[in-house]
């Protein structure tokens, strides 16, 4: 386990190995009481990646998660969602003795012939990084829990042909329960939110006030990286905040600088497209006449 390769676990089963934990009462999902987690210094230096999707709710925790790359402590009461296949890393920097929280662990193969094995996919913020974490208050973290605890309830039971709809049907209204508390997030962080605004245009500002050949088009990527956040979560936030998403408020500014160039200076609209980026000027007339119903010769014709 020295390896620099992630640490891949394949099952819940291997999971609760790992973690200390007795064998697992389904081998498809688990609920786990965090407080039951052995940890484990000699792990703190393992990049891990895992073949189910891991929801987590923690409080209390002294704990610092490297994802991508990025840090987040978690010393607050938070929420967080890794689907399978993402690398993270966690390193405990000391034991709490009044920690608490839930573990939902839910391999893919436990939504097999339910909707729900596709319409997850919708659930964006399994995409955020962790600095990104959904940040609850106790009301919010209470629904949370219990939802948590049903489904472990549900799971413990007798096991009849009812049992696994129901599982999922509370996993989906958990879903969408942290659906919406993000987007509470995303309005109720509202001095933060501009300030990552103001960022986007001042970035894309600073771009397109420099040439942009040899560098191409700024992308959704790019952004985000520059802001430290993930692509995903920079464009719900844009979408929920302007009802744009990044592509959109990228291409918007182009189309502003296309139009000041158009409208100030003498150049070809090959030599524009050229300077914002574009390595075909068909390119750059055809979203140009997407956006504004003109070509650039027609809209410079137009000034006149």
């Amino acid at each position: 386990m020295l390896n620099k390769q992630p640490y891949r676990v394949k099952s819940i089963s291997e999971y609760h190995q790992l973690r200390g934990l007795g064998k697992p009462e389904h081998p498809l999902i688990s609920v786990i009481n965090y407080t039951d987690i052995i940890q484990s210094p000699e792990n703190n230096k393992i990049s891990w990646v895992h073949d189910f999707y891991f929801i987590a709710l923690k409080k209390n925790i002294n704990t610092k998660i490297r994802y991508g790359q990025q840090d987040y402590d978690f010393d607050e009461g938070v929420m967080f969602f890794i689907a399978p296949g993402q690398v993270f890393k966690i390193e405990v920097t000391k034991v709490s003795s009044d920690r608490s929280g839930w573990f939902l662990l839910i391999h893919p193969d436990f939504f097999w012939n339910f909707p729900l094995a596709i319409s997850i996919r919708k659930y964006e913020y399994f995409g955020y990084l962790v600095h990104e974490a959904l940040f609850l208050s106790q009301k919010e973290e209470d629904i949370i829990s219990h939802l948590m605890q049903d489904i472990q309830r549900e799971y413990l039971a007798n096991i009849d042909t009812f049992s696994q709809q129901i599982i999922v049907s509370h996993i989906e209204v958990l879903l969408n329960y942290a659906d919406r508390f993000y987007h509470r997030q995303f309005i109720t962080r509202r001095i933060a939110n501009d300030q990552i605004l103001t960022q986007v245009e001042t970035l894309l500002n600073a771009y397109f006030d420099k040439s942009a050949v040899d560098k191409g088009l700024p992308t959704v990527q790019d952004l985000a990286g520059q802001l430290n956040v993930s692509p995903d979560y920079l464009s719900t936030l844009l979408r929920i905040t302007t009802g744009q998403n990044t592509q959109q408020h990228i291409h918007d500014k182009l189309i502003e600088r296309a139009k000041q160039r158009l409208s100030t200076t003498l150049l070809s609209v090959s030599q524009i497209a050229y300077e914002l980026g574009f390595e075909h000027s068909q390119s750059f007339s055809k979203l140009f006449k997407t956006k504004t119903r003109l070509s650039p010769l027609e809209f410079r014709k137009s000034l006149n």
